[in-house]
């Protein structure tokens, strides 16, 4: 999948603490730290095709609702070119390294104790209530899924709920040969606002984590209801 166009512009929401379960989470990524990763990201040398904050935030999901753990060192070069080639000599790719294996890091606490956690979802300018602002998002969250194929090799039909609550943000031309899945997409009704549609995408990942590493096997809790803003 190609990744999407750059976005125009954003306001990213400040972040939010929520109830520990299972220990203590490891420290997430300050605003200061999120804007260097964004800026690293964004120097990646062409024509590699380095994946913005959002869809890398996605892309982590997607490689964290697998059956099995994916290495590092298979994943991390997909951070830095959606295809995985190699960096070009010279470029110090150290702290963006180590800022995206934290949020792997935190992400990957939450899914295991199936917590509350708030994607890098951007508002738009001019459009903050715009749920299509979680474009990125899931873009991200499909390319992990093609490149790490694992997770759709599970019964089709506990797939479809959740893949429709991402991928309905997704261009139907883009899913080919899924009939069942655009049919379930077409039975949603269409999120509120955005603040509905980050939910869902934090419903839709914990979702596929049952369906990938299920709570019997685990113990484990359900995430408590995030209240509304």
């Amino acid at each position: 999948m190609a990744a999407p166009p750059k976005r125009p512009g954003a306001t990213r929401p400040a972040p939010a603490t929520h109830p520990a379960a299972g220990g203590t989470p490891p420290p997430g990524l300050d605003a200061s730290e999120l804007d260097a990763l964004d800026r690293l990201l964004a120097s990646v040398p062409a024509p590699l095709e380095a994946l913005d904050a959002s869809m890398l935030d996605g892309f982590l999901c997607g490689v964290l609702v697998q059956p099995q753990p994916v290495p590092t060192e298979r994943w991390l070069p997909h951070v830095t070119d959606v295809d995985g080639r190699a960096l070009p000599t010279g470029f110090d790719a150290t702290r963006l390294h180590a800022l995206a294996r934290r949020r792997h890091a935190e992400l990957a606490w939450a899914i295991r104790h199936r917590q509350w956690f708030d994607p890098w979802v951007f508002e738009l300018d001019g459009a903050p209530d715009d749920p299509s602002a979680v474009y990125p998002w899931v873009a991200g969250f499909a390319t992990a899924l093609e490149l790490f194929p694992m997770l759709m090799r599970a019964e089709a039909g506990v797939l479809t709920e959740p893949l429709a609550l991402l991928y309905r943000h997704l261009d139907p031309d883009d899913l080919e040969d899924a009939d069942d899945l655009l049919e379930e997409i077409e039975s949603l009704e269409p999120p509120a606002d955005l603040a509905e549609a980050v939910e869902e995408l934090v419903r839709a990942t914990l979702l596929l984590a049952d369906v990938a590493q299920p709570p019997a096997a685990r113990a484990t809790r359900r995430p408590t209801p995030r209240p509304r803003r």
